[in-house]
């Protein structure tokens, strides 16, 4: 029997039947996962669902941005802070604290409006509401205020009256028109007014006008203050940066084309071309009543720009001009022949002068460049006591050098027309009625003799001194009077009369020892 093949038990596996289940089964496996993955997200969102009520644990703290105060002087410090800051809202709470809190919210705020400087100066009303929440209070405050954030802003704290002096020449070189200034100086409105002045003539070169001030101190009494300071000026501050802008164009100018060979020199070729640029406006002096006063003609401007000025206007262009080459130069404010008058003291090689550059351009250099306390004494008044003493020996001859010439009343055989002091030389002739003769051989014997013309002095005039015979006979000037004198010399005398033609004086009589002349009126 032959031998048979094996037979294989069961179904037969298809390849492509086991690649369709390996597709299915990834199918059904994606759906399961996306069926768990909605589950898990409904539980979730059924759990963000679950809220439960927030309970204030008894540490808990309030947010930070919040202002947190636990007494009164803290409360009202929050407020201060809020009102520096020009805040119109703001929020602090308190914890743990002893009192009312809502009527201390209530006094703090009316305390700090009638009693802090920044709240009388910047608030109209604050109101504060305090709200309980739980384990702390919560304070709203509402400020209204007067004054604009930026007048806040601006509030400048001065501790020293350097800082002051400082803070007020910004101002005014500025020309704004207020300042505020947060204080604890015992400063009052005329002390600031005088500060503001000083820092005017201290600096024409950069501070066209001084202003008109009034100033307001909140609260009136307290050594915590707010200054308000107003200025008034009679141009816009445009203008009068404008106005600075070519006031400085003129110095530099001015001041480069003075020329010398020494500082005296140079301040003399200043006061030369400044006459040279400007002129005295005599009508608007007399009007001006006032230092400072708001006219251009005042004003260094008005001197080197609009080329008329006041002795204000003189003074202030000098020290601009001698500022701009370093010299040391100041005003000086005082009157001269009754009227409000301005001029200059300069420091020079050790000593001080007056310099007017006005008077100069009036009545002539010579008449007020470099001169002494005693030299103006008659003329001008000033704050001597509080001034530098000017006694330098330089005068407007030295710097120009003029040579002053000598009169020589020595010589003989000399006319003398003016019958003063004639030589007791000899034969010194009379002349229209007045000079008479001196002694022959007498020294100095000013004779004046009666001739026969009627002149100014007639009869005859001053007594001789050590020399000849001399008569002092009749009329002084213009004289109606007749009269006779005698002088007696050595060996002989000497007469002498004469009738004078005018009116009003009558002359005396005195006498003179000479030598051994005799000299005839």
């Amino acid at each position: 029997m032959g031998r048979r093949n094996p037979v294989t038990v069961g179904r037969r596996i298809d390849g492509e039947a086991v690649r369709g289940v390996k597709k299915w089964i990834s199918i059904a496996v994606a759906l399961a996962l996306l069926i768990a993955g909605a589950a898990c997200n409904s539980i979730l969102e059924d759990e963000k669902r679950k809220e439960s009520p927030h309970v204030a644990s008894q540490n808990e703290r309030p947010p930070e941005e919040q202002i947190e105060v636990s007494n009164y002087d803290e409360l009202k410090a929050a407020i201060v802070s809020l009102i520096m800051d020009h805040e119109a809202r703001g929020t602090c709470v308190i914890n743990s604290y002893a009192g009312d809190v809502q009527e201390d919210v209530d006094r703090a705020g009316a305390e700090v409006m009638a009693e802090h400087p920044i709240g009388v100066f910047a608030v109209a009303n604050i109101v504060g509401t305090a709200t309980r929440l739980v384990t702390y209070y919560e304070v709203e405050i509402n400020i209204e205020y007067k004054q604009t954030r930026e007048q806040v802003e601006s509030i400048v704290n001065v501790t020293t009256t350097r800082y002051l002096r400082t803070e007020l020449q910004n101002v005014i070189s500025d020309y704004r028109e207020e300042a505020v200034l947060r204080t604890s100086l015992t400063v009052t409105e005329s002390d600031i007014a005088g500060y503001v002045r000083d820092i005017y003539y201290q600096d024409p070169r950069h501070i066209v006008m001084m202003p008109v001030m009034v100033a307001d101190t909140l609260p009136v009494s307290g050594n915590d203050r707010f200054i308000t300071l107003h200025f008034v000026y009679m141009e816009q501050a445009s203008v009068l940066r404008q106005f600075g802008a070519s006031l400085m164009g003129y110095v530099r100018r001015s001041a480069l084309a003075a020329g010398g060979e020494n500082d005296a020199e140079i301040l003399l070729s200043l006061v030369e071309n400044l006459i040279g640029a400007c002129v005295y406006d005599a009508g608007t002096a007399r009007t001006i009543n006032e230092y400072g006063a708001q006219n251009i003609a005042a004003t260094a401007y008005g001197a080197l720009v609009r080329g008329r000025a006041v002795g204000e206007g003189f003074a202030m262009a000098f020290k601009a001009l001698c500022d701009e080459l370093e010299f040391d130069c100041r005003i000086v404010l005082g009157s001269y022949g009754g009227m409000l008058h301005a001029w200059n003291i300069v420091y020079l090689d050790g000593y001080y002068y007056h310099i007017d550059a006005a008077m100069c351009a009036m009545n002539g250099v010579e008449t007020a460049f470099l001169k002494t306390d005693l030299d103006i004494a008659s003329r001008y008044l000033w704050d001597y006591p509080n001034s530098v003493r000017c006694n330098g020996p330089l005068t407007y001859e030295d710097v120009a050098g003029i040579e002053e010439v000598p009169v020589d009343v020595d010589s003989e055989d000399e006319e003398n027309p003016d019958g003063e002091d004639g030589d007791g030389g000899e034969d010194i002739d009379a002349a229209d009625g007045l000079d008479g003769s001196g002694g022959s051989d007498g020294v100095d014997g000013s004779d004046v003799g009666g001739g026969d013309d009627d002149g100014s002095l007639g009869g005859s005039g001053d007594a001789g001194g050590l020399g000849g015979a001399g008569g002092l006979g009749g009329a002084g000037d213009a004289g109606n009077g007749s009269g006779a004198g005698a002088g007696t010399g050595g060996d002989s005398v000497g007469d002498g009369a004469g009738n004078g033609g005018g009116s009003e004086v009558s002359g005396g009589a005195n006498s003179g020892s000479g030598g051994d002349g005799v000299g005839d009126g």
